[in-house]
């Protein structure tokens, strides 16, 4: 227990099982007894290998701390480049309605989930994630800080993995207020490194949810790349090949298909 105070003295709630038998002068065997002993007793996680977290007093009925307060570490222990985003960096970004149920984080890797405490972290992929550094900022935690998607990326991100975001009808329910933070020319410079269609989409809602002036910028990029196909709104679900065949509107200006208007949660 000495050694987890001194952790949290220290402002930490993370460490490794190499600094702790480092520290504690313990055969690998016996640490991992005594690890086992303190997860029994949930004062310690355990949610990767050789990754260890310590919960504090406030956070025992819980299971774990928030992840905010590791999720750094964490990704510094997987040594893969991340950035939290989607719904939880939205809801960061003070453009959510309701509770965020899951702490997205985005990386290079396909990790699988993570259940700590009452904590679920999932992780979506994107091979690509150094090209969109540009839109990764730094946001301060009580642990220290954390890597999140800037409001432009947050914005393009939940168009590339609108499933996760919960849908047409989320995505554009937080897009009503998010629209009002982005800044035209970073959004403009961070669309070129996303899909196509993904820029006609945001464009698109931007433009119907009374932010245009934003989408400005957005429109001469996604032209200037030379001919830009029709796409749906909505894209259709893996698998499905569903086609509009009689779409309420067909809009010109960004070359989208809209199978029905999406519904704002106010």
């Amino acid at each position: 227990m000495s050694y987890l105070t001194r952790l949290q003295s220290e402002g930490r709630v993370t460490f490794t099982r190499g600094e702790a038998i480092a520290s504690l002068g313990l055969t690998e065997g016996a640490f991992l007894k005594a690890a086992a002993r303190l997860q029994k007793r949930n004062i310690l996680v355990n949610p990767r290998q050789g990754f260890y977290v310590v919960v504090p007093p406030q956070y025992l009925s819980w299971g774990a701390p928030p992840p905010a307060w590791y999720i750094d570490a964490l990704m510094q222990h997987e040594g893969r480049p991340y950035y939290v985003g989607l719904l939880k960096a939205a809801e960061l970004h003070g453009a959510t309605h309701h509770a965020v149920m899951e702490f997205q984080v985005v990386t290079d890797s396909q990790l699988p989930k993570i259940r700590a405490g009452r904590s679920w972290i999932t992780f979506h992929y994107r091979k690509e994630i150094k090209n969109v550094a540009d839109g990764v900022i730094a946001r301060k935690t009580d642990t220290g800080s954390m890597k999140l998607s800037s409001p432009e990326l947050t914005a393009l991100d939940l168009f590339r993995y609108i499933r996760a975001a919960g849908g047409i009808d989320a995505v554009a329910t937080i897009l009503a207020d998010l629209g009002e933070t982005l800044d035209a020319a970073k959004l403009a410079a961070l669309a070129a490194q996303s899909e196509r269609a993904i820029v006609q989409r945001l464009g698109y809602l931007l433009e119907r949810l009374g932010h245009g002036a934003r989408a400005e910028a957005l429109h001469e990029g996604l032209f200037a790349r030379g001919r830009v196909p029709w796409t749906a709104l909505e894209p259709p679900k893996r698998g499905t090949g569903r086609t509009i065949t009689n779409p309420v509107e067909r809009n010109e200006r960004w070359h989208v298909t809209v199978a029905r208007h999406p519904e704002i949660d106010e």
